[in-house]
């Protein structure tokens, strides 16, 4: 046998791969049944994309409300079927447009949203009741959930029939993202305020969209990112059942969001390997009875952290076989990287060439015809069942730990997370894993792509008109209604209608962050790697 041949292969996450799969690499696997039947491997619905494709979103948000506005009417009329929101930092961090903290950040990376006002002229002329929206927010979720609700009560929508999902994923913060603003156990409170509220009185929206999306920016494997993002959607699910919520009122519209990276068998078994364990944990651990508890919904999206500045038109080509991959995993959602987001926010032009993308996978592939195309495949049939293994490992060690609160504070996934990212850099720096433009074929270099860029003077816009609205409104109904929340949020009620009171009243983002942080405090992380 040749030097090469004997060298290990992995995949992305570090799985050994062997050269051929045979029939007794399937031998004694556990049952993969039916597309639609538990535990729903092969898909969640019987008759998967030929029933319905999947939701088509791009990921979209710049500057002010307005501008982001018309993005939504070009989108929609490209035939994007529906909205997803990203916000800017300081709207996910809690803070006003204008507050001091955020110079030079107001509408860099999604849409400055800091009161009532700005949400309504973001969907203006769009009905709510009409069409999907996916808000990408966390801390402050319930503050933009409440507006989104007034939003809607202005439209003269019923809530219920308005339908979404909420990010509103806060332990995920803590592992990855950091955009966190208080302690992780008063923040799961204000998560299962929402999560209490919406099956009471928004039934078709998902309250919480648990996201793996951002641990695998972070740097974690394949495996760690369904074992984490699994475990944080347990941790929801328990905190909900002690709040007194039967597990069948709310778990039928929890969400999940995951990345779907470069390793093309690997995210397709990834995703195999989620449906499984998350069907058979909410039956054997929570004892859920209605099938749509048990069946795991998801949004997917293409891996940002994939996309090189160097010799952007690759990222045209790395974002349509990822989207194959979540195609072919039974995503239920999906967005497409633009080729520019290496560089800036999505220009036009680029993110409607990601939604082509989408577009020609969905009627010109074939495709959609097949329920589960790869279904029986040994080589995918054993790596689902080596990313299910290596996941439920990684989550039985958390439950070790005492749950996920615990299991951060220790700083267990943190230090995972920070340890594969470091392997697979020196894998890249080292040449033994390739990037191509990067460390491989690198020597022609694209020029940089027409570029989106944000208007300067976006920031001193969005602060004029928190000026005038601080003018007009009724000062003595915002300071009420924040001192009620405040009162609310020091006691056990439920959150969410003095929230939506504070917001009604015009009360800002920053004002209502920051109320709920005198009584909660701001967290701050210690060091933990």
């Amino acid at each position: 046998m040749s030097k090469a041949a004997a060298k290990e292969i992995t995949s992305l996450s570090g799985l050994p791969l062997k050269a051929y799969y045979g029939p007794e690499d399937a031998e004694g696997l556990p049952a993969a049944g039916e597309a639609g039947e538990f535990p729903y491997t092969r898909g969640i619905h019987s008759t998967m994309y030929r029933g319905r494709l999947w939701t088509m979103r791009q990921f979209s948000g710049f500057a002010t409300p307005e501008e982001t506005n018309a993005r939504y009417r070009y989108l929609l009329a490209q035939g994007q079927t529906g909205l997803s929101v990203a916000f800017d930092l300081p709207t996910l961090m809690g803070y006003d447009a204008d507050d001091a903290t955020c110079l030079g950040e107001t509408g860099k990376c999604g849409v400055s949203v800091s009161s009532l006002e700005d949400m309504e002229r973001l969907f203006e002329g769009i009905r709510l009741d009409e069409v999907t929206v996916s808000m990408t927010i966390n801390s402050p979720a319930p503050v933009l959930f409440a507006m989104y609700l007034a939003v809607a009560e202005k439209q003269g929508a019923q809530w219920t029939d308005i339908s979404g999902t909420l990010q509103n994923d806060i332990l995920k913060e803590y592992i990855a993202q950091k955009e966190f603003i208080y302690p992780p156990r008063p923040s799961m409170r204000l998560v299962t305020d929402v999560v209490e509220y919406a099956a009471k009185y928004v039934p078709r929206f998902h309250p919480i969209s648990v996201s793996g999306y951002h641990i695998r920016e972070a740097g974690s494997t394949a495996a760690q990112e369904l074992a984490f993002t699994l475990r944080d959607g347990i941790e929801y699910v328990e905190w909900a059942v002690e709040r007194g919520l039967d597990v069948d009122e709310f778990a039928p519209r929890l969400s999940f969001f995951f990345n779907s990276h470069s390793d093309f068998f690997e995210e397709i078994a990834k995703f195999r390997a989620a449906r499984r364990i998350w069907a058979t944990t909410m039956r054997e651990r929570f004892g859920a009875k209605d099938e749509r508890s048990l069946k795991l919904k998801t949004h997917a999206q293409t891996a940002g952290c994939s996309l090189t500045w160097q010799q952007p038109m690759n990222n045209v080509a790395r974002t349509a076989y990822q989207a194959l991959a979540a195609v072919l995993g039974g995503t239920q959602s999906l967005h497409t990287n633009s080729l520019d987001e290496a560089y800036a926010l999505p220009s036009e032009h680029a993110a409607t060439i990601a939604l082509r993308t989408q577009q020609v996978l969905a009627h010109e592939s074939g495709i959609p015809a097949e329920v589960d195309p790869l279904g029986g495949s040994y080589y995918l049939e054993r790596l689902t069942y080596e990313m299910e293994e290596t996941a439920r490992a990684l989550m039985r060690r958390v439950d070790e730990l005492g749950g996920m609160i615990p299991a951060i504070e220790a700083g267990f996934p943190q230090t995972e997370i920070a340890r594969a990212s470091y392997d697979f850099q020196r894998e890249v720096e080292a040449g033994d894993r390739k990037i191509v433009g990067v460390n491989a074929y690198a020597e022609a270099e694209d020029e940089a792509p027409p570029l989106l860029v944000i208007d300067e003077t976006a920031a001193r816009r969005q602060g004029e008109k928190l000026e005038r609205l601080r003018a007009r409104r009724d000062g003595a109904a915002v300071e009420r209604t924040l001192g009620a929340l405040k009162e609310a949020a020091r006691g056990e009620a439920n959150t969410m209608p003095y929230l939506l009171d504070a917001v009604r009243a015009y009360a800002t983002v920053g004002e209502i962050c920051g109320a709920l942080a005198e009584v909660y405090g701001r967290y701050q992380e210690k060091s933990v790697v």
